[in-house]
Order: structure tokens, then sequence, then C-alpha cells
């Protein structure tokens, strides 16, 4: 494998009853012809690290790109850390309110309406808040729209559900639509969230230098970021990780680790950090040699890192998480033995991957970066969603 600490920069059914931060100012004009346009993004936290996650940067790169951002959230307490300052304003475009979903009879705000309304992963607003803050013609006399931001997956019904409306058939709302929107590897889904300068921040990142803050040590090093992985043992007592820097996660991660964990060999070392802002979590990521990542934010973040990584999808009673898992792995094209890992990490049955080697990694990571440039020469999910939300809100062209 090529040394641990250089990196290679690459030049991403129906409902309804029926069916980088940017320095203070003004706003900056959006992507192209699209003008500012005000957002709704709803967030229903069921996994801090993981829903909040993928809101927020949708919302940050919202903002970015000129659009005014309201950002409801039931639960904004993993905000003080993987955003500061987000709640008080600090974000250029975004606002942060509180949205009392516990509460089905709370009024809507009275607030300006807005041009889009998103429910991320079909988080289900109270029509009384959409016909609120979302009426048919919006404030600048152009149609609104109203989405379902989906959960991320490769499984090919994917590309055949992306776009499809969803209308309203009973209640206030009746004869509105709502529309799908799934992220995707494809080009024919909603893509993957990427920020624009993303590539030029990687490609100026001293990885060495962010190593010696924390350990001068050789490595390899890896990051983990899990559930409760069966498989954890196992991969401790690989041979490319004998001497390894693993770094921990704070919180269900290190609890994890503390349960699972055997001794580690006389050469590895372990350092449990603390929950980082989620431009610090890139950057840990870019630094290891190997990457183990948890749900859909990470993974993302994983792959624009063009680093071996390990991917542990939420495990489901029924073993759906395998089926998409298969999904991906025919979309990720690995070498055997990394898919076998794959595998063997989220429980699935009878896999007995092969020794984990220097050399095999070195494979990975040659694969996990043609993976990258694949994405990298696709659109990314914001370029995607405004062009979708300027077709429906410009009908006749």
């Amino acid at each position: 494998m090529p040394d641990s600490v250089s990196h290679s920069a690459a030049p991403a059914a129906a409902d309804h009853n029926s069916a980088h931060c940017t320095a203070p100012g003004a706003l900056r004009p959006s992507r192209g012809d699209d003008p500012a346009l005000t957002w709704d993004v709803f967030c229903h936290v069921v996994d801090n690290w993981g829903d909040v996650g993928v809101c927020w940067r949708l919302c940050r790169q919202l903002g970015a790109a000129g659009h005014r951002v309201r950002l409801w959230i039931d639960d904004a307490s993993a905000l003080q850390w993987m955003a500061p300052g987000a709640q008080t304003g600090g974000e250029l475009g975004v606002r942060v309110h509180p949205w009392p979903r516990q509460h089905r009879d709370a009024p809507a705000p009275a607030l300006p309406p807005g041009d889009v309304l998103v429910e991320a992963f079909g988080c289900h607003v109270p029509h009384s808040w959409v016909a609120a803050l979302l009426p048919e013609i919006g404030p600048g006399g152009r149609p609104t729209v109203w989405i379902n931001l989906e959960y991320l997956s490769a499984e090919p019904w994917v590309a055949r559900s992306h776009g499809l409306p969803s209308p309203v058939l009973s209640g206030e709302l009746t004869g509105r639509t709502k529309w799908f929107f799934f992220p995707g590897f494809t080009s024919d889904t909603g893509g993957l969230l990427r920020e624009a300068d993303l590539m030029a921040r990687q490609a100026v990142f001293d990885a060495r230098a962010w190593r010696d803050g924390i350990a001068r040590r050789a490595g390899p090093w890896v990051s983990l970021f899990c559930y409760e992985p069966a498989a954890l043992p196992r991969l401790i007592a690989q041979p490319a990780l004998a001497s390894a820097q693993w770094l921990v996660a704070a919180g269900r991660s290190a609890h994890a680790w503390a349960a699972l964990a055997p001794p580690l060999p006389p050469g590895a070392s372990v350092r449990v950090l603390d929950s980082v802002p989620q431009p610090a979590f890139d950057e840990r990521l870019w630094a290891c040699d190997l990457n183990l990542v948890r749900g859909e934010d990470s993974l993302v973040r994983a792959l624009w890192a063009g680093r071996p990584f390990l991917w542990q999808l939420y495990p489901q009673d029924d073993a759906a998480h395998l089926d998409k898992l298969e999904a991906f792995l025919d979309w990720l094209d690995a070498p055997p033995d990394w898919q076998a890992w794959l595998r063997a990490w989220n429980g699935a049955p009878g896999i007995e991957p092969p020794p984990l080697t220097w050399d095999r990694l070195g494979a990975w990571l040659e694969a996990a970066q043609a993976a990258r440039a694949r994405l990298l020469a696709q659109d990314d999910l914001l370029t995607r969603l405004l062009a979708f939300v300027r077709d429906r809100r410009h009908p006749l062209g």
C-alpha cells in the first residue's frame, strides 16, 4: 500500500392516506439561474449523528448557495457540537427552529410562507403546518414544491421511484402533491451531498500534521464509528492492524469498543475522541488508512475520503439491511475480499473473510478511489435538487 499518510485528491409509493463555513455578510447569489428561495427543512431525530448530520449538511449547502433556510428540528442537541453556533444564527442563510413534533396539535408558526418544504426521511409534517408554510403559490408567484427527501440506498427500485409524485387524496391538502427525492449513487437518482470546495480542501489537507497532533505513530490509523459490530474482535486481530492506532468516536462507538474489543496486540493503541464538528470529522476520515463508518452521512463522507472503509448499516431484525448491502456492493465493484469483509462487518451468516493484509488494503484503496472518481463525474445532490425544484416551479420551461 502507498505511504499511509499521503492522500490522492481526485480531480457523490405514496403516502397521505393514499398513496465550509461561509463568512458573515449578505447572501450570495444562488447557483446558476436559480433565484434565492425560502426553504423549510424538517428533521425528526432518530439517530443524532445521522438524521441531523444529513439535514445540517443540506441546509449549510443551501445557505452557501444563497438560499434562505429554516431548519425545523425536534431535538437540536447534537448541533451544539456538530455545528457550533448554528442555533444562534452563526451559519449564513440558515436559522434553526424548534419543531414540537410530539405535540401533534401545536399551532403552525406565524412566519412568512416559503417556496420549498422538505420532509427529511419521511418525517410527516402536519398538514396544518404545510398549509401555513407552503401555499400552492409562493411569494414570487410561482408554484411551491413539497419534497420527501428519502433515505440513501443503491437498490434498483430507488431509480424507479426517484422523482415520482405522491398526491394527497384526502384532508385539507387534497389535490396537493409531494415529490419523492431519493439520494443515490447513479445519475438517475438524486446524487450525494458534496460541498463545492470539498475536494480542494482535501487536496491541501496535511494528514501527517493532523496525526502528529494526536500521536507520533507510523500507523496504520483506523477510525471507528459504529453500532455494535460482532466482527470487531476479528478485525482487531488482523495482520494489517497489528500496530494500528485506533481512533474511536465518543458515545455509542466507545461503548461498543468497551464491550466488544479484546486486548490489543502489543504494537497497537486506542484513543477515544470527543465529538467534533462536521468538517473536523471529515478530516479524521482523510487522515486514516481505514475508516469504519455507520449509517448514511458517514458512508458518504467515507466515499469522498477515497480511503478503504467498512460500512455498517443499521441492523434490522428481518435482515433487510443485508439486501441493501448487496445492492451497494453491486455498485461499489470492490475486490472480493473487501466485499467479504463488508458482509462480515454487517453480520451476514456464514462469512469467513480472508486475512486482512497491507497488500489487500492497497487494493481496497485503489477501488475506493475508483468509486470516488465515478461519483465525482456526476452532479452532486444539491445541483440535482435545485434543478428538480426549478423544473416544478417552471412547469412550462
